[in-house]
């Protein structure tokens, strides 16, 4: 398994501990340099976003992959985290469905979290 890969497995499993809504993976590597995944997920709220946000740091620090830049985080409605081969994008609801990644990346491959352990 790749670093990609495994951090992308972990950044999941930190999003769904805190029951993060409609996590999406999507494969860019093919399409772009800037990074092999962006997982885009949402929260119900600021309280939530930043807490999805913190165990992903902490989770994926505890792995021992740092992050390059997080932007975002004191206003919650979209936090950017970049792990280098790996963009982490947590938005709450509104701001999600505004900027709406999914389909501006739609020539990415939107693939299971069970891919990621292939």
């Amino acid at each position: 398994m790749s670093n990609a890969k495994k951090m992308a497995a972990l950044a999941v499993e930190a999003l769904e501990d805190k029951k993060a809504n409609s996590v999406t993976i999507l494969d860019i590597e093919k399409i772009t340099t800037i990074a092999d995944y962006f997982i885009i997920a949402s929260g119900n709220n600021k309280n939530q976003v930043q807490a999805m946000t913190d165990e992903v740091l902490d989770k994926l620090g505890r792995a021992g992959f740092e992050t390059k830049h997080v932007e975002g985080y004191n206003t919650a409605n979209w936090i950017l985290l970049d792990y280098g081969d790996i963009v982490i994008h947590i938005f709450d609801e509104e701001n999600r469905l505004f900027y709406d990644l999914e389909r501006i990346w739609r020539d990415g491959k939107t693939i299971s979290k069970e891919e990621l352990s292939e």
